[in-house]
């Protein structure tokens, strides 16, 4: 049942060599993959990799970074992707004041349009959020206002409290290799704080390897080691931990499970 609940297999790293990554992955357990698109340009490559694989299956979406390139895409084009019967999830999306790619304000416009399409369709929002809690926050509330819609904060990082936030608003959370780092022992004490239903684990690759793999290009097979980490914090074994992330990723993502 061990998912890795996100992935770009068609990034620079792994996509050279895309059969061998999976095979890798496969040999060490991992059942699924989520993988994630995060511009328009990348929809048909990223389904096509689903169409070939059963057990890849496909996210559209427009990543904060390229929201100024894609201010104009509009609903539809996104809802018609939306369609495709590999494509289970809506992002990634949300908002980066980190690095400050694109406007704040298209950002947080490009935010809205996932939320509304995610609404209408009930595929859950994959939500990159980094130096902007307060604001993801606010929206995720007055958008929860207008009615539900499934959701999870991807690659968590953020503090306690806006993970507390969200859980309350009903989203999961999914932790990538990051927890394993030395430095972070906030990250660590939220990870076993997450209740056993919300949580789901990543790679991010090719990005965030974890321990004992920092310094090269991650890949899905490393989402096992992140998984046995976060099991010993919780004080429960892999297989557990893997069965329980497993079924939650097919609850939240109920497209992958028909």
């Amino acid at each position: 049942m061990l998912v890795d609940s996100h992935c770009h297999l068609n990034y620079a790293g792994l996509v050279e060599q895309q059969d061998e990554v999976l095979r890798r992955a496969r040999e060490r357990g991992v059942r699924g993959f989520l993988n994630i698109s995060t511009r328009q340009s990348e929809w048909d490559a990223v389904v096509a990799v689903a169409e070939r694989e059963p057990d890849v299956w496909a996210s559209v979406g427009i990543h904060p970074h390229e929201a100024d390139k894609h201010a104009d895409l509009g609903r539809e084009a996104l809802l018609k992707a939306t369609k495709h019967p590999r494509v289970i999830g809506i992002g990634e999306t949300g908002l980066d004041y980190y690095y400050d790619h694109s406007d704040r304000q298209v950002q947080q416009a490009l935010f809205r349009m996932h939320i509304d399409v995610c609404r209408e369709t009930q595929l859950p929002l994959i939500i990159h959020t980094r130096d902007a809690e307060d604001d993801t926050l606010a929206i995720l509330r007055e958008e929860a206002g207008k009615d539900a819609f499934p959701a999870l904060i991807h690659c968590f990082t953020a503090s306690q409290p806006f993970g507390e936030a969200v859980l309350e608003l009903g989203l999961s959370i999914s932790l990538s290799g990051i927890v394993t780092f030395k430095n972070a022992k906030d990250l660590q004490d939220t990870a076993k704080a997450i209740p056993e239903n919300r949580l789901l684990v990543e790679t991010d690759s090719p990005f965030l390897a974890p321990i004992p793999h920092r310094g090269k290009t991650c890949e899905p097979a490393f989402v096992s080691d992140t998984l046995a980490f976060v099991a010993n914090l919780r004080g429960v074994s892999p297989e557990t931990l893997a069965e329980q992330t497993g079924h939650n990723f097919h609850t939240l993502f109920t497209k992958a499970a028909a």
